[in-house]
């Protein structure tokens, strides 16, 4: 099969930092490989893909996420009955230089970074592929800054890939369980001190291992745990938004609503809107 290279300025002005689209695929197999002179990220929106990846074959569904090197040789096409998209995100090789050096001890080794033979994918399901589209969605209507596309990278890799991902070695024992047991109800309702009682550390001892070895607060993990339940809770569409965040264990609405739109980039009311137009 014929190998091609693509080249970023072949997308980008040189005003902006990054390309966006949102692609449906043929089922046609292609006939051509293809590497490039920079970095992309793509992810199954709908349907499921035939991902030919430096001389192996993948099957991807949706919600598959691949972090694709420049020197990684593939090809897509559709495979099955359903229309097939992806969203696909490139970037200059500059930019992805940076964020190595700055964050390398979040990064080594990881999302673009790793050195296997075949790139990094993520399977993201529920929750987490919502917050995967929708911060997608704020980046292809963004203006295409420097600054933009850093905070759209940043945010895939440390808040939208599943937190366990971003576990690091030697994270103890207590802190792992403690992340489990702040899924159930009892803990992440009780916020950060059911985090930090499901520990059975302190709570200054819990708050700085937790950053050592996640990048985040007690705090900042039971919110997202918190969110994802909320999602859950808003396909019911005859629950109201103040019992949804009360289910959460969220008594104040206004910081509900404000988490909510940090997480998803929307409010809770538009998100179900969103979420029925889809289904009709």
């Amino acid at each position: 099969m014929q190998t091609a290279r693509f080249h970023i300025d072949t997308y980008l002005d040189e005003s902006e930092s990054c390309h966006f689209a949102l692609k449906t695929l043929e089922r046609t197999p292609p006939s051509v490989v293809h590497h490039h002179d920079y970095f992309e990220l793509f992810m199954v929106e709908n349907g499921r893909v035939r991902h030919q990846i430096n001389g192996a074959v993948q099957e991807l569904d949706r919600g598959a996420m691949v972090f694709m090197r420049p020197h990684d040789a593939h090809a897509v096409c559709a495979i099955g009955d359903r229309e097939c998209r992806i969203m696909n995100v490139m970037f200059r090789a500059d930019t992805a230089n940076h964020l190595h050096a700055r964050y390398e001890p979040e990064l080594a080794g990881r999302y673009f970074w790793s050195d296997a033979l075949l790139p990094e994918t993520h399977q993201l399901e529920g929750p987490r592929l919502e917050r995967a589209v929708n911060t997608a969605l704020e980046l292809q209507s963004a203006i295409r800054s420097l600054a933009r596309i850093e905070e759209f990278l940043l945010t895939v890799m440390l808040r939208v890939v599943d937190l366990s991902a971003g576990t690091t070695k030697g994270m103890p024992s207590w802190l792992m369980s403690a992340c489990q047991a702040a899924r159930q109800p009892e803990v992440f309702r009780e916020g950060t001190s059911g985090f930090v009682a499901a520990a059975g550390r302190s709570h200054e001892h819990v708050c700085r291992v937790a950053k050592q070895h996640l990048g985040l607060s007690p705090s900042a993990i039971v919110n997202r745990i918190r969110m994802e339940h909320a999602v859950m809770l808003l396909a019911d569409r005859e629950m109201p938004i103040q019992a949804v965040a009360e289910d959460c264990g969220i008594e104040n609405l206004s910081y509900f609503y404000s988490q909510f739109r940090r997480h998803y980039g929307v409010s809770p009311r538009n998100y179900r809107l969103r979420q029925k137009m889809r289904s009709d």
